[in-house]
């Protein structure tokens, strides 16, 4: 396990760093709020974001990608989370970019991936039906329609979904909502009949939308019917560990932001990072953040070493990051004072995508009982 960055990895971090610093600042994000911008990122940063390869770093060579792997991948998403940067990454490289690559015929999996590459085809992946993360529970049918199949139900908080041209929608074809068996997953053209896409705003500003599937027609199937949790299972543990990449970016983001506070911020005539107190609560912040890096790194390292205990290091990596995030937002906050309470301040683009963080692919508690179940308690 490598807990520190390799020489090529630290050059992709300083030029994603130097590149998003001068391109997406979360003045760019307050933009497209302010401007109730209708994609809810920019097309022509994403055009140059896959022009520098980012789009295709995991993709293999031959549909145009670099062949590197989740570390790398993890650099660029630790970037991004740092300054909030807005882009259609996890949903269409990662998620349903991930279903394609583990589950789609060859024919059909090359050109698609080489688009996604490009950065000129967007995915997105319909898989929640309710307010928390539930992989399982999956009401949403899919019945046999002579050579294919037909598909009923809605979908929630279906990342980027309202600019994706396709959907790898999770429905069930048999067994009950909860059930690991009898999920199976199916690639969708958005503008199929039948299929109706609203866009919604999450709090944070990240980009999801409401898929309803009133008799949408489908004849590819990714993997195998009844087994679709196979390919989903790992692509799920995979968007975890990356996003949790993305979580620990805001988070020395927001710690860094705060301690420059501290050493200039006076109060009684001398600067308020020499009041004990809140020393203490910056040696906590600081403990939480190189924790949570730590695991992080062994994370990513384990899944491109395609090592056994991929699983259950996901859930450490999502619990402990859950669990700072939301400390050290709220710590960000509190030693900010009235400022930290306006809009004007960035503070809370921080505060609000960390609540979301917190929730997003399961919370702290959620992973800690996956973590216990998996170690068969």
């Amino acid at each position: 396990m490598a807990l520190a960055l390799t020489e090529e990895q630290q050059i992709l971090q300083s030029t994603a760093r130097e590149f998003i610093a001068a391109n997406a600042p979360v003045t760019h994000l307050r933009g497209l709020r302010d401007g109730k911008d209708a994609t809810g990122f920019s097309r022509d940063l994403w055009a140059e974001m896959a022009k520098l390869g980012w789009a295709g770093l995991i993709e293999d060579e031959a549909n145009g990608g670099s062949a590197l792997g989740f570390g790398e991948l993890a650099v660029l998403f630790e970037e991004c989370g740092r300054k909030l940067a807005p882009s259609p990454f996890l949903a269409s490289v990662v998620l349903a970019g991930g279903c394609v690559r583990a589950g789609a015929p060859a024919e059909l999996r090359n050109p698609i991936l080489s688009g996604v590459a490009r950065g000129e085809t967007l995915l997105a992946l319909a898989l929640d039906e309710g307010a928390t993360f539930a992989p399982y529970a999956v009401t949403a049918k899919a019945e046999k329609s002579g050579d294919g199949w037909v598909l009923t139900g809605e979908k929630t908080f279906v990342l980027d979904g309202h600019v994706a041209d396709r959907l790898v929608v999770v429905a069930r074809t048999s067994g009950s909502s909860g059930d690991r068996d009898g999920l199976t997953l199916f690639l969708v053209d958005a503008p199929a009949k039948g299929l109706t896409i609203t866009r919604t705003t999450m709090v944070d500003n990240r980009n999801a939308a409401t898929v309803k599937l009133d008799g949408v027609a489908a004849e590819v199937v990714l993997g195998t019917v009844d087994q679709g949790a196979d390919v989903l299972d790992p692509v799920l543990d995979r968007a975890t560990a990356v996003f949790c990449a993305e979580m620990l970016g805001l988070m020395t983001e927001a710690f860094e932001h705060t301690i420059e506070y501290l050493k200039t911020r006076e109060q009684f005539g001398v600067k308020i990072g020499t009041f004990q107190g809140l020393k203490h609560r910056a040696a906590a912040m600081f403990a939480e953040l190189e924790l949570s890096r730590s695991v992080v790194r062994e994370t990513v390292s384990a899944i491109d070493d395609d090592g056994p205990d991929v699983p259950t290091l996901v859930c450490v990596a999502k619990a402990r990051c859950s669990d700072a995030v939301s400390l050290i937002a709220r710590e960000m906050l509190q030693m900010h004072g009235g400022i930290g309470m306006t809009d004007e301040a960035d503070i809370g683009f921080y505060l609000k995508r960390a609540r979301v963080q917190e929730l997003t692919f399961g919370d702290a508690s959620y992973h800690r009982d996956r973590f216990a179940t998996l170690q068969g308690y």
